[in-house]
């Protein structure tokens, strides 16, 4: 499909944010990076690290359903964990979590992104701040970050109670990560994917600037500031969770 202005064209490496910008930009590009660093990106990583086979869902009380389908566990919400469902989005949970093969994993930003662009065809890639180093590389060794083979990097963002994008510190330092990565490895970035360079270039210490911010402030004072320790390591894993079938995240 020709690319049109909004798709950034001639660039290797793309940033766009939602939803909407994932839409853009799996039209035209050869794989679609997602990042929701608190907390589903991470939380895949955690889980797919530890052997677990995740299916992003979006958030709706339909997962069970799901999960029964495929005979899988389902992720509850972090108040809602019990003995019998220890699973939630809760990166911190999930690393001492009983294993199994198969997790269903909703989430309302980056579960839904990610669920929406494998409808696409396009392989899907979840990255977090542990993440960037060993995705931009996976990335470049499989010949992603040329123009005719561009990576489209997603920001998920948060939602406000209105249901609107509210665009945030953390998956904007995620997202700039991996790009970073893909540009010392001779990406050319569009612009779009450039000024995120610059927000990353300007914090002095990105695992206080993940605590400091709105959405890790909001995670503390709930009682999960593990989780936010966590999401805000950078470079601790080198695990690539990719979705090839449309269904599940799997290591690269």
């Amino acid at each position: 499909m020709p690319e049109g202005v909004y798709s950034q064209p001639g660039s290797g490496a793309r940033f766009d944010w939602g939803p909407a910008g994932a839409a853009e930009l799996a039209r035209v590009c050869s794989v679609l990076v997602v990042v929701d660093v608190l907390s589903f990106s991470t939380a895949v990583d955690v889980a797919v690290s530890r052997g677990i086979r995740v299916h992003p869902f979006p958030w709706s009380d339909q997962a069970p359903d799901y999960a029964n389908r495929l005979g899988a566990a389902v992720a509850v919400g972090r108040r809602q964990t019990s003995a019998a469902q220890p699973w939630s989005l809760s990166p911190a949970a999930l690393q001492s979590a009983p294993l199994v093969d198969q997790l269903v994993l909703p989430s309302p930003n980056g579960a839904t992104i990610c669920s929406a662009a494998a409808s696409t065809g396009v392989p899907v890639v979840a990255a977090c701040l542990r993440n960037a180093p060993a995705v931009a590389r996976w990335l470049h060794a499989h010949g992603h970050g040329t123009p005719t083979s561009a990576v489209g990097v997603i920001a998920a963002g948060e939602l406000w109670p209105d249901g609107t994008l509210r665009p945030c510190v953390e998956d904007l330092l995620g997202a700039a990560a991996v790009l970073d990565g893909l540009s010392m490895l001779g990406s050319p970035l569009s612009v779009e994917a450039a000024v995120s360079l610059a927000a990353l270039a300007a914090v002095r210490n990105v695992a206080a600037a993940v605590r400091r911010c709105v959405s890790g402030q909001e995670l503390i004072q709930r009682g999960y500031a593990e989780d936010v320790r966590l999401a805000a390591q950078s470079g601790t894993s080198h695990t690539v969770p990719i979705m090839t079938n449309g269904e599940s995240f799997a290591p690269a």
